[in-house]
């Protein structure tokens, strides 16, 4: 899409001057249709130049403004309009309407088939000064209040100041169909709606600043080694009764107790008789050997096929050493491990049973 060039006319705070028209080689029917309508005087309008010459004569005195649209804005601020149970006294006393007049600055009839249109100075300073005095007011008192409250409302007419200012608005060119005599004219096929919402569009509300972000603190965690005095009694006091039981994890065939005395009383005390031991359901034999100077030594649970009874069973076990004596005994000169002598161990066989 080729840009859209505009006259310095059409700039913000430019002066009006003689519209910018570029015709065709060939002037459009309806064209001519309408300048012949419009002339009071009538002349020819066979060439493109008589075109031109006609349509910039119309559209250049001070007379030729056009009629945007219509607007109905409210006298005063909110607070100070009349309350009244019959809605069309309220809109006769509260409300106004503000026509939007413009004239033409540009006309192309060649490469975008368009008319421009820039807002008069009068109704440019209409609308400033409604925004000052009404707009800003509503939107200010429908905002909460902070510090630079003041200079944000400033800056939001100053902005609309200038964008009122460099407002244009482009049309097809078939607009110039609502041209009159004296070069005034109003927009046709429904286009006064399309400036009313543009316009408005630029009457925009005063935003608060957004709310600022707070950083949450979280409380420093406390370390080990700053616990209190009562956690540091609890640690202390706990760490033996922990090394006390650990000591009876190697011992997992050992009964139920309490202190390292009561269980050596009690190994002394026991008895092969009080021992009970669980009937095997099958017989076996199983070899071992190991690698000492010793010849490797077999042993085998009885054959038979009754059911062992109690004293036949306690009868069998050969009387083991107690675990006391098991460690003042000193180490042979055969394979050992932890102290045991391995070639002691067919005193030790007892009968497995699965």
């Amino acid at each position: 899409m080729p840009p859209i060039l505009l006259p310095a006319s059409a700039a913000a705070f430019a002066p009006r001057s003689t519209p910018n028209i570029v015709l065709g080689s060939k002037a459009e029917k309806w064209l001519t249709d309408t300048l012949k309508r419009t002339n009071r005087v009538k002349r020819p309008l066979n060439s493109v130049s008589q075109h031109y010459r006609c349509l910039t004569e119309t559209l250049s005195p001070p007379s030729a403004v056009w009629t945007l649209c219509s607007l109905m804005l409210p006298k005063a601020p909110e607070t100070e309009l009349r309350k009244d149970d019959n809605p069309l006294v309220e809109a006769l006393f509260n409300y106004q309407m503000l026509a939007i007049e413009a004239y033409i600055v540009h006309v192309d009839m060649v490469s975008q088939h368009e008319v421009a249109f820039k807002l008069t100075p009068e109704t440019i300073e209409t609308l400033v000064e409604y925004h000052k005095d009404i707009h800003s007011v509503d939107t200010a008192a429908a905002t909460w209040n902070w510090s630079e409250k003041e200079i944000q409302l400033k800056k939001l007419q100053d902005d609309f100041k200038q964008s009122i200012n460099r407002f244009v608005y482009r049309t097809h060119a078939l607009a110039l169909e609502g041209l009159e005599e004296d070069g005034s004219g109003e927009l046709l096929r429904g286009k006064s709606e399309e400036v009313r919402s543009a316009i408005m569009g630029l009457f925009l509300p005063l935003l608060p600043p957004p709310p600022r972000v707070v950083d949450v603190v979280h409380p420093t965690p406390l370390l080990p080694s700053s616990t209190g005095a009562d956690n540091w009694w609890q640690s202390t006091m706990s760490q033996p009764q922990q090394s006390s039981m650990e000591s009876w994890g190697v011992l997992p065939s050992s009964p139920n107790t309490t202190s390292g005395d009561a269980s050596s009383s009690m190994w002394a005390s026991m008895g092969l008789n009080e021992m009970q031991l669980p009937s095997p359901s099958s017989s076996f034999s199983e070899t071992y050997s190991t690698e000492c100077e010793s010849p490797p030594q077999y042993y085998s649970a009885p054959m038979t096929s009754a059911p062992y009874t109690a004293a036949m069973t306690m009868a069998s076990i050969p009387q083991l050493p107690l675990p006391s004596t098991l460690l003042q005994q000193q180490c042979s000169t055969g394979m050992g491990f932890g102290g045991f002598d391995w070639g002691r161990y067919q005193d030790l066989a007892l009968p497995f049973a699965m």
